[in-house]
């Protein structure tokens, strides 16, 4: 538009967004609050105010107004829409890559539902990651610890400078939280007989859950906080001043998620009785996430698996062939096993995790909601009855030291 009608009607949806937002006006009461009531103001009389959907309308209204003349029909032929086809997406990427992207080194892993880009250092990364993103699916980028300062992220270096806090630190086998000095968590990182005893002498598998997070973060952690953002994959998507990061862009009336960043730290289940559990449960975050392993303890101590009893726990796993071969890669330093799952196979999970509480005996109220409460993890025996009863196949994938995974909104996942 004119320069004269910019400041009038934004030449953005943001923009658009904003000054449509700082008009309208709520309520019978006529006050010029932008987006105050999200619900009906009722009043006594049982006149009742303007509603979200009510806005939303007016937007809609003044993008249609302002963008399709009355007198021009949008050109939209929904006769050929409805009768082609539906194209498979996942092929189509995968034909054309190899030709469009012939810079990038790439691989698809997982049946061809993970993309991984081996390179991090690739300029062109994020074009071939904005194609496999438009799909709904997981990303690997290997190699990302080689970017960031190691000293800083080493489990002595953390607890050298934040030993003496306390934080709330979770017991994974019976979910019991307590508030602990952090020093003595880490004591036991890389040394089983300084860890926590619980039930029959079996040593506790602890996590210090999001310590620290978010703003907490950048004020304890200045230089870890900076080491982070300048080693991040995908800058144009995943740093905060990314311009495809479009939460970080929001105006400022939306209620934004939780961006982090959050240090996950746990021990692993190799010194355990019970490979069954894990440290992060079933759960489905609301908006993508990145998480990055910058660190991987080798345990020692009674009742540790040896390095080679631990690569032969990953084995056993459903792997793909590329991930086996990573692991008799000795440069490469395994760390954690995820299982994720389609957004759109979020139901039937759901429904499989109720009846199998039903079979244990458990309680399942209506308001219960398994994925939700994060309840559960879903051990060998319960993925296969899943894939042979419900037809949902779990995608594993083994997080290597300096792999960063990046999940969209709405994918299940356990760790």
């Amino acid at each position: 538009p004119p320069a004269s009608q910019n400041s009038e009607q934004g030449s953005t949806l943001r923009d658009l967004l904003t000054t449509t937002a700082g008009k309208l006006r709520l309520g019978s009461t006529d006050a010029g609050i932008a987006f105050a009531p999200v619900y009906s103001t009722g009043t006594a009389s049982g006149k009742s105010g303007r509603t979200m959907p009510n806005i939303l309308d007016d937007i809609i209204a003044s993008v249609v107004e302002n963008k399709i003349p009355p007198n021009r029909a949008p050109k939209i032929n929904v006769k050929s829409e409805i009768k082609d086809e539906p194209k498979d997406d996942r092929k189509c990427i995968q034909d054309d890559c190899s030709k469009l992207y012939s810079d990038v080194q790439y691989s698809w892993i997982c049946d061809k539902h993970v993309l991984w880009l081996r390179d991090h250092k690739n300029n062109n990364n994020w074009k071939l990651f904005k194609e496999c993103w438009k799909q709904g699916r997981p990303v690997l980028v290997s190699g990302m610890h080689k970017k960031m300062n190691f000293s800083l992220w080493k489990a002595e270096s953390i607890s050298v400078d934040f030993g003496n806090q306390q934080a709330d630190i979770l017991n994974c086998k019976d979910s019991i939280i307590s508030n602990t000095s952090v020093k003595e968590f880490w004591d036991g990182f890389e040394d089983v007989s300084k860890r926590q005893k619980i039930k029959n002498g079996e040593t506790a598998l602890l996590k210090l859950k999001d310590w620290p997070s978010g703003e907490d973060f950048k004020a304890m952690m200045p230089a870890r906080y900076e080491d982070l953002l300048k080693s991040l994959p995908l800058p144009e998507y995943c740093s905060p001043e990314g311009k495809l990061n479009l939460a970080s862009h929001l105006p400022g009336f939306f209620v934004r998620p939780d961006l982090g960043p959050r240090l996950c730290s746990a021990y692993g289940v190799a010194a355990t009785k019970d490979h069954d559990i894990g440290t992060t449960n079933l759960h489905i975050e609301v908006s993508d996430v990145v998480n990055i392993l910058v660190y991987v303890g080798i345990a020692k101590g009674n009742g540790v698996l040896s390095k080679s009893g631990v690569l032969k726990k990953f084995e056993e796993e459903d792997l793909d062939d590329l991930l086996r071969k990573r692991l008799k890669d000795s440069s490469e330093l395994p760390g954690a096993l995820w299982h994720i799952y389609a957004g759109k196979d979020a139901d039937k999970i759901r429904e499989f995790l109720q009846k199998i509480a039903k079979e244990q005996g458990l309680e399942v109220l209506p308001e219960h909601d398994p994925i939700r409460d994060q309840s559960w993890y879903v051990n060998k025996k319960l993925r296969q009855r899943l894939l042979d009863e419900y037809g949902v196949k779990t995608c594993t994938v083994i997080q290597f030291l300096g792999d960063a995974i990046i999940l969209p909104a709405g994918a299940l996942h356990q760790v």
